[in-house]
């Protein structure tokens, strides 16, 4: 079930095309970017070979957490980094997609790498691969860079988020001393199963031969595959039974509470024994933007609260529903501007959210894969939605939401695709927002 998207003809010549010795960082991301259209491409070897060509694994006595799962893996890596930075550990960061910049898919001690390392890293890439018959991904390539910057810095310990599913992902390659599974939940059916069961069969494949394994809590099916490949690796096992409660933290949601309590379980896992004091700063100050977070916006003379969170499932829509109970009330409405992948479960997920839009304006999301606006419009008018505009510009879309907003008290809020927030983030900051990535 696994398939890939060549390049061919001009279009490869493109991708190979090489402008001269040594790449900027424009033209350096301008090469990465042309590598989609070698599509998606799951398994280990290329990446293990440029992992090995690069010299980019990770260094002897260098801590791995790995992190998978359908939901909340984002949150819990950025968790489990903020704890270990808190507690004085050099950190390596690796997450996808990027909100804005995308460098943002790499940090040291919460910061990025230098547009030249960049360009000077893709660029030693791009000439070590040029005559490889299958050549890395946009993925692969982009973890590759990663574990380089991680060396550079002298990390102690990295957190690795899968890019999709677990077992064949690139990120996969990388040995480990910790695998999580966060909750795990149907996604990406093309690529990883059309039943849970498959799903979480995917997810469980990061577990390595006596590794401990942390679990969020899981469907019973799910629960069972993660149970069998554990004890076929001869890995101990920790599932979460409670949330972490008596500190404060810096997301918001009560779904926030179980991914806090996988993340210090993690740490434990790995052997490290950390104070209380740590583990209350970590939390207390860990940001991971896009999930429910928060915004005042002027318009005119009155300021607007914008809330943004992604909504690429049910099962995320059904916690950004609570959240919104615990935060705003139940009977709050807000003027909702929405934007979604195709083939996703649209209908599942305004199952939860539907309720919370008084307003609807309905946009593209930057990404190949974009469904119409007017096609998540026509759902909306189907379900007896209320008002349900289609828009074709997210910057117009917003605008008007705001102003919307700011004319009958309500708050705004973007959700649905991460790749919307993405360009909403970059316009409320006065950039352009982020490159098209499928990846």
């Amino acid at each position: 079930m696994i398939h890939a998207v060549e390049p061919e003809g001009r279009r490869r010549d493109l991708f190979l095309a090489i402008s001269k010795a040594t790449m900027n960082y424009g033209e350096a991301i301008d090469w990465l970017y042309r590598t989609q259209l070698i599509g998606i491409k799951l398994g280990l070897e290329n990446v293990k070979r440029l992992l090995a060509v690069r010299l980019a694994n990770p260094a002897p006595g260098v801590k791995v957490v790995h992190v998978a799962g359908t939901n909340g893996k984002g949150s819990t890596c950025a968790m489990i980094d903020a704890i270990a930075r808190a507690s004085g550990m050099r950190c390596g960061l690796f997450t996808s997609p990027h909100l804005v910049d995308f460098c943002e898919r790499m940090r040291v001690g919460g910061e990025m790498p230098t547009r030249e390392f960049v360009a000077d890293e893709l660029t030693t890439i791009r000439e070590a691969v040029k005559d490889w018959e299958n050549h890395p991904t946009f993925f692969e390539i982009t973890l590759v860079l990663a574990m380089r910057y991680f060396r550079e810095r002298s990390v102690e310990m990295i957190v690795l988020e899968t890019g999709m599913g677990g077992r064949l992902d690139a990120t996969n390659a990388i040995p480990k001393d910790v695998a999580v599974i966060m909750p795990v939940a149907m996604d990406h059916a093309e690529w990883l199963g059309d039943t849970l069961t498959k799903v979480a069969g995917e997810k469980a494949g990061i577990i390595q031969d006596g590794v401990p394994v942390v679990s969020a809590p899981q469907e019973p099916e799910a629960l069972t595959v993660i149970e069998q490949e554990a004890n076929a690796k001869r890995s101990v096992l920790t599932v979460i039974d409670e949330p972490l409660e008596g500190y404060g933290i810096g997301l918001a949601g009560a779904h926030q509470r179980w991914n806090a309590a996988a993340a210090v379980q993690a740490l434990h896992a790995m052997g490290l024994r950390l104070r209380v004091d740590v583990i209350r700063f970590g939390l207390e100050n860990v940001v991971w933007p896009g999930r429910f977070e928060r915004r005042q916006v002027r318009v005119a003379d009155r300021m607007v609260e914008l809330v943004m969170d992604a909504t690429h499932n049910p099962h995320a829509a059904e916690s950004l529903a609570a959240t919104w109970d615990s935060v705003f009330g139940s009977e709050r409405k807000a003027v909702v501007v929405m934007g979604a992948a195709d083939k996703k479960d649209v209908d599942g997920v305004l199952d939860h959210i539907e309720r919370i839009g008084a307003e609807w304006i309905l946009v593209p999301i930057n990404s190949p894969r974009s469904m119409a606006p007017e096609a998540l419009a026509e759902k909306l008018r189907g379900r007896g939605a209320g008002d349900a505009d289609a828009v074709e510009d997210v910057e117009g879309g917003l605008q008007a939401a705001l102003q919307r907003g700011a004319d009958n008290g309500m708050p705004v809020l973007v959700t649905g695709s991460l790749f919307l927030l993405g360009e909403v983030t970059g316009l409320l900051d006065g950039g352009e927002g982020p490159r098209k990535s499928s990846q």
